[in-house]
């Protein structure tokens, strides 16, 4: 008996120092937002949106932020809401790449979608 009560400690500490030392890795990063721009081939500007409290005050802000994203197939178009995934270095800024797009825009025509992005700016349009 005392054999196995031996080689099961020998065991857990194992896993667990092999799990420690980085045996077992983290997948890529994913995070899901929307498509702003389509205008370079084969890259798309994605926002991603998150909530983060405030550090004085606590209360929560949106802030945002904006990937470059590798579109290969250039199936993805402004508005459609897109998954994307951290990959090598593509480019000096393009870092992520389309995994899939979630869901396709309400929106068929590009100036229609920048016009009401327009208009939640405020300001008049010259």
């Amino acid at each position: 008996m005392s054999a196995q009560n031996e080689a099961a400690p020998e065991a857990s500490t194992q896993t667990s120092a092999s799990g420690a030392a980085g045996g077992a890795t983290q997948g890529p990063k994913t995070q899901i937002g929307i498509v702003t721009s389509d205008r370079m081939r084969k890259t798309r500007a994605v926002k991603v949106a998150r909530l983060e409290p405030h550090a004085k005050y606590g209360k929560y802000v949106k802030r945002q932020t904006t990937y470059l994203v590798h579109d290969e197939g250039e199936k993805s178009h402004v508005g459609d809401t897109v998954r994307i995934e951290e990959t090598r270095p593509l480019s000096r800024r393009k870092r992520w790449r389309l995994l899939e797009i979630v869901a396709k825009s309400r929106y068929s025509n590009v100036a229609a979608v920048e016009q009401i992005e327009g208009a939640g700016e405020g300001g008049p349009q010259s």
